[in-house]
């Protein structure tokens, strides 16, 4: 029982499978303050670009408000409307742009890369159950999200409020000053406040990423019994493993009895092939008892080599699809031939031996029993296959 308990903790790190599984059902990784740094940095370096590609930016904002009489008469009154409003596309695309590209990047370092998930947009009647909802309100992730909003409204008030105090003196005395020197100490405020607040952003921003990304992993970590279910599911069962371990061996020692039995196939009688595909050496001795005997066989390259030995010993090659695949699916290498196919190779034994004594006779038609008919697959058919 403790076992079976120790196995259901969630302890082992989640697999590649289960964390694709979790991106297709839109849970990725993902940090709200990483966002909101980045997007407050690119946009005040968007300003400053902005006002030094404008110089005459102030003289702009100036002309939104100053209407010369044409723009006033009524025979054109959307002048100044529409020179507001390409202004403000203008100053739209520019900020925008940026802050959309900001974003993509972001997310490709955050989350390893824009995950786009069907799923996250199905209905889900929970969302709407009020018991549910009150769970998620009083719930534990929701209680650390409010301790890190209070804390960093904290934080950055408290840089807002140290650097104010310092500067409060000059602060107060900016009504006093002409505009052009307010607008100075004013200049030379905002920037160090927001050097500061940035620099609290990018911290707030790092502990939340960090805190986001052991989270996460903790969501997606599995027991071993997950594990081994998952392993299951994709290699299959225990006893489909060991059958096509046992295919395998039997495929592989088939295979090696094939290549050794190429030395043999120096005394083989006659080589029946498909005539590429399959190739069967035979051999049979005149007056011995029992029937032929399988020296070699084989398919593919194999068949090919057997040829390849045969010609080289000037061996007789009989062409035969259906009787080189029924004695490639039914024999074996050094056993003897199948009962039902006597009649078949002794019709070609003899019009081999009938050869070599110098005789000339038409190529006999071999006919094959219609249960050992077979395609190049190892199918039975009754049909001739060639």
């Amino acid at each position: 029982m403790a076992e079976e308990q120790d196995s259901q903790e969630k302890t082992e790190e989640p697999t590649q499978r289960k964390i694709d599984k979790s991106i297709e059902d839109g849970q990725f990784l993902t940090s709200k303050e990483m966002f909101v740094f980045t997007s407050v940095f690119i946009s005040l370096l968007t300003l400053v670009s902005i006002s030094a590609l404008f110089p005459n930016f102030m003289t702009i904002w100036k002309s939104f408000f100053l209407f010369s009489l044409e723009e006033l008469d009524y025979q054109k009154p959307y002048l100044g409307i529409l020179k507001l409003i390409k202004i403000i596309v203008i100053l739209t695309l520019l900020i925008g742009f940026p802050l959309l590209i900001t974003s993509i990047i972001t997310q490709f370092c955050v989350g390893g890369g824009i995950h786009f998930s069907p799923k996250a947009f199905n209905f889900k009647g929970n969302k709407i159950n009020p018991l549910t909802g009150l769970k998620r309100m009083f719930s534990m992730q929701s209680l650390i999200e409010l301790i890190k909003s209070i804390l960093k409204v904290s934080l950055l008030g408290g840089i807002s409020g140290v650097i104010i105090y310092f500067d409060l003196i000059n602060i107060i005395h900016l009504s006093d000053r002409s505009l052009y020197q307010a607008l100075k100490g004013y200049i030379i405020l905002f920037p160090k406040l927001t050097i500061y607040l940035l620099i609290a952003l990018a911290v707030i921003a790092m502990i939340d990423f960090i805190w986001q990304k052991h989270s996460h992993n903790e969501k997606l970590k599995m027991s071993i019994k997950e594990i081994k279910d998952e392993m299951k599911d994709t290699d299959g069962s225990p006893e489909v493993k060991q059958k096509i371990r046992r295919l395998q061996n039997e495929i592989s020692q088939r295979t090696s009895e094939q290549s050794s039995a190429l030395e043999d196939v120096k005394d083989a009688s006659v080589i029946i092939t498909n005539p590429t595909h399959f190739a069967v050496a035979l051999k049979y001795e005149v007056g011995e008892e029992g029937a032929p005997i399988i020296l070699a066989m084989g398919r593919g390259l194999m068949a090919e080599k057997i040829m390849y030995l045969g010609k080289e010993k000037n061996i007789n090659i009989f062409s035969s699809p259906l009787l080189a695949r029924a004695l490639y699916f039914t024999g074996q290498i050094g056993k003897e031939i199948s009962e039902d196919l006597y009649a078949s190779v002794a019709a070609i034994l003899a019009y081999i031996f009938k050869i070599e004594k110098g005789e000339f006779l038409e190529k006999p038609e071999i006919e094959i029993p219609s249960d050992l008919q077979f395609d190049e697959f190892g199918n039975k058919t009754v049909e001739d296959i060639v």
